[in-house]
């Protein structure tokens, strides 16, 4: 195959990388708390419940933020459930998702959890079967110091110290009919801008994120986001956006391309935000969070009105991820990295179980799915200011989106490190030489070579062989006057990690 070309030089700055963007998602839904991140009784669990291997998992995984308790389970949620002595927690039917949910594990939990994990919570607050009250009692809750009938509370339920949670969901796909308490445009606008301007009563230094659409192929999807910026634009920061990529609803080939439909739902976003605040002639630029994002076998998924109310911690899309899959994951990563100036969260859904990169036995082991490997590595490596790539590259035909290059690739400098990543993906199922044009560095080496790949681009990692598919380290390639050639594999996901010379 023809080669692809790669050019970048460190005057093509986008923007800084905000360690927000490598989040994840933690929901009551199916195992991803009970018998994920919770299991009193295993043989790895704390004197709290919480499961130390995969806390161990998590900090590796690099996760940097995460979304809590929903997701669609947010919009029934009563937080006071989850509050208290747990014996006198009651169980209550989880509409979301019909299951029951017992509650044992609950906001201050959660809390504990992130502090030994070492994340940064995303609360969201139900504004679906609830609304300005409670969504304000709960910032009180949380964030007074005390003196008040909410702070005191979580004093007297053993919290002394306030949880200074700084950002905050106004809700979860307020648009989507399946979630409880749908809204029209108009309806989530308005409750939106009262909802956050009481929470901002009680504590100023707080950051929301209004609900976008919950996909881009909703029929309402930007008219909703140009509605609720226009009613709500001066009291929210971000707006979040969900989208999931399922490998059976299209053609090979244009799954692996995914990242082509992200790129164009960020840039229609950021269309409509820029949009609104040149009508409403606002300075302020809303920012993106892409909240809600995976690979998700989804049309495998069956609805849950379509099922009984199950017990506590059904077994819910626990899929299994492909290398093809983990190569997706890399390619979305880029796709967020290439637009750092204005998304600057991101949550991949979620953590443990549910569509998750990392998968647990009940009273087992816990192991790494195939794409926690191009998470973990990126998360890792991508430390400074993103670079815009000029490169060309042989095209590849998919179904949905017709001709795209067979190759991507993102670029992050860290000056102060003194080193250069390149983040890349091939796309296709033939090797393609990518001619690197790294001139603009001067005397750049090449430190290392990682790679996600395999013959089999449909190997798993499994409970019985969860090491079947992992990084592997290749031979460097030499960088001669700024130029070199690395050889990327059919359907391959690369990192290749450079160091400047300290003059540079």
């Amino acid at each position: 195959m023809e080669p692809a070309r790669l050019t970048t030089d460190p005057a093509f700055a986008v923007a800084l990388v905000d360690r927000r963007l490598f989040g994840s998602f933690v929901e009551h839904m199916g195992r991803c708390v009970y018998t994920g991140i919770f299991e009193p009784g295993h043989p790895a669990a704390d004197a709290a419940g919480l499961r130390t291997d995969v806390l161990a998992l998590t900090r590796e995984l690099g996760v940097s933020l995460v979304r809590y308790p929903g997701g669609n389970f947010v919009s029934g949620y009563r937080w006071e459930d989850g509050t208290g002595p747990v014996g006198e927690r009651p169980r209550r039917l989880d509409l979301a998702w019909r299951t029951v949910e017992s509650n044992a594990f609950g906001l201050n939990e959660f809390m504990d959890w992130a502090g030994k994990a070492g994340v940064e919570p995303m609360m969201a607050v139900n504004l679906g079967t609830r609304g300005v009250a409670e969504a304000a009692e709960l910032v009180e809750y949380c964030n007074v110091p005390g003196g008040t009938i909410a702070a005191d509370l979580r004093r007297k339920h053993g919290v002394a110290r306030p949880h200074d949670i700084r950002l905050w969901c106004l809700g979860n796909e307020m648009d989507g009919p399946w979630q409880t308490g749908s809204l029209t445009a108009y309806e989530y606008g308005r409750l939106a801008s009262r909802a956050g301007h009481a929470m901002r009563k009680v504590d100023p230094t707080i950051e929301l994120v209004a609900c976008g659409s919950s996909n881009s192929a909703m029929p309402t999807f930007a008219a909703w986001e140009a509605t609720v910026l226009e009613l709500a634009y001066d009291q929210v920061d971000y707006l979040s956006l969900h989208q999931y990529f399922d490998p059976e609803k299209v053609d090979p080939a244009s799954f692996r391309a995914s990242a082509v439909d992200l790129d164009g739902f960020i840039d229609d976003v950021i269309a409509t935000a820029d949009h609104v605040r040149a009508k409403l002639r606002r300075g302020k630029r809303i920012k993106l969070a892409l909240d809600e994002w995976n690979v998700w076998y989804q049309s495998r998924f069956t609805e849950p009105e379509d099922r009984p109310i199950a017990e506590e911690a059904p077994r819910l899309i626990e899929d299994d991820y492909t290398v093809t899959d983990a190569v997706v994951v890399g390619n979305l990563l880029i796709s967020m990295l290439r637009h750092a100036d204005r998304l600057t969260v991101g949550c991949q859904a979620q953590l443990a179980n549910i569509i998750a990169p990392i998968r647990t036995e009940p009273g087992g082991p816990a192991w790494r799915q195939t794409i926690f490997h191009p998470f973990a590595l990126t998360a890792a490596l991508a430390r400074g200011t993103v670079l815009r790539t000029a490169i060309t590259a042989p095209l590849m035909s998919t179904g949905s989106y017709g001709d795209v290059p067979v190759v991507d690739a993102v670029a992050v400098h860290d000056e102060h490190r003194g080193e250069l990543v390149l983040f890349a993906v091939n796309r296709g199922e033939q090797a393609v030489p990518l001619e690197l044009d790294l001139r603009a560095f001067g005397g750049l080496a090449v430190a290392e070579h990682l790679t996600l790949t395999d013959q089999d681009p449909h190997a798993r990692n499994s409970v019985a062989h969860p090491a079947r598919v992992t990084p592997q380290r290749l031979a460097a390639p030499v960088i001669d006057g700024g130029r070199a050639t690395v050889l990327l594999p059919p359907v391959s996901w690369h990192a290749l990690r450079c160091t400047i010379p300290a003059a540079i």
